[in-house]
């Protein structure tokens, strides 16, 4: 099959700074067996093309600014457009995610190939009823819309993904995206002295919501105080998570390690004891795949792949329960028996769901939509 993929950036040159490793882990594995094009809508400053992983990644550079609303749009879709019928035809596109990949990849005349849209995290705020949660402004919450109701076919990568878009009426299909399998790495050696270690993996931002991450993490240093937090992510908030780590006198137990590449985010999984994630909304996320392919289980928000885990690979607590997550931290790392047998089933799940069977499934429903049993969003 020729496909085309759709991506707002993650595909840097290098292959390894500027990545959404999860893209690529997809990209390879499909290319191994597939003509794969993969449209970047700004990875660049300018234009440009370059092989990466057996594919061709062709980036239309950073959109110039709009003289007037709306016309930023429509010159994006043309350019889009035009870059679909220089490199084409296609069996089918896949555009991550619906907005703008898909509002964009969607929006032009038909004939066009058909569109493969997976759910982003804030896409479900974005097709139920106006609320006070969504955050979403009225012209983004319309483009993702379009995009679902006309996609050939709509995924999601985790349970409550799927359901959010049931109640909102759109059947989307459920593929995980799992990581590689170099991603499977043993437990580092523990010696009895070495102090539990906690890590939470995701940029520092409000939907992360480190602030009740660490909030959490301080309450479990009154039972655990030889616990220890690694939190590893670029920071977007100027300090300001550092700062209340540093309020909270956390300064000697939690260490703040930036942005790091994938190859060393997985050093820091061989050593953690438990993967934290206090997010507010997510679609995976795939750090908790990552975490579970070493074996290492989670607790979290009630949100993807953690709300999924029915207790087994994974415990999750209500969004925001700053208690509630202390207390299944402390709950997990107070019992080691507990802990291997999460991080066992998180394994097996892992296992179950890498990279590679996330391309194939891909792969079949690029062949269900090309042949013309489309299942229309919504």
């Amino acid at each position: 099959m020729k496909i085309g993929l759709v991506v707002p950036g993650g595909v840097d040159r290098s292959g390894r700074e500027r990545v959404i490793p999860a893209l690529l882990w997809l990209v390879e594995r499909l290319a191994a067996r597939n003509e794969v094009v993969v449209f970047a809508l700004g990875q660049e400053e300018g234009p440009g093309e370059w092989p990466l992983l057996g594919a061709r990644v062709v980036d239309l550079g950073r959109p110039r600014r709009a003289a007037f609303p709306g016309t930023g749009v429509l010159a994006r879709t043309r350019q889009l457009a035009r870059a679909f019928r220089r490199a084409g035809p296609f069996d089918a596109l896949h555009a991550f995610w619906a907005s703008p990949c898909g509002f964009l990849s969607i929006a032009p005349a038909p004939p066009r190939p058909p569109v493969v849209v997976p759910l982003a995290a804030r896409d479900p705020a974005a097709i139920q009823p106006p609320g006070p949660a969504c955050g979403l402004v009225l012209r983004e919450r319309v483009k993702v819309r379009i995009a679902l109701r006309r996609a050939a076919a709509i995924t999601a990568a985790s349970l409550p993904m799927v359901r959010e878009a049931a109640a909102a009426g759109f059947d989307a299909e459920l593929v995980p995206l799992g990581v590689e399998a170099a991603g499977f790495l043993p437990r580092a050696p523990r010696r009895a002295s070495d102090p539990p270690r906690l890590l939470h993996v995701g940029s520092l931002n409000r939907v992360k919501d480190q602030e009740t991450l660490l909030r959490a993490f301080a309450l479990c240093l009154e039972r655990i105080p030889a616990l220890r937090l690694d939190v590893v992510g670029e920071d977007t908030l100027g300090g300001e998570v550092q700062g209340l780590a540093a309020r909270l006198g956390l300064g000697g137990s939690v260490t703040f390690h930036g942005w790091r590449p994938t190859g060393e985010v997985r050093g820091f999984l061989a050593r953690a004891d438990l993967l934290v994630v206090s997010s507010r909304h997510e679609a995976g996320p795939v750090a908790l795949v990552e975490a579970a392919a070493c074996g290492v289980p989670a607790v979290g928000t009630a949100v993807g792949h953690v709300a999924e885990g029915d207790g087994m690979r994974s415990r999750a607590v209500p969004v925001g329960d700053v208690r509630g997550l202390a207390e299944a931290i402390s709950a997990f790392v107070s019992d080691e028996r507990l802990r291997r047998r999460a991080g066992e089933a998180a394994l097996a799940w892992a296992t179950e769901n890498d990279a590679e069977r996330t391309a194939s499934r891909f792969e079949g429903i690029y062949r269900r939509v090309s042949s013309g049993g489309v299942t229309v969003g919504g």
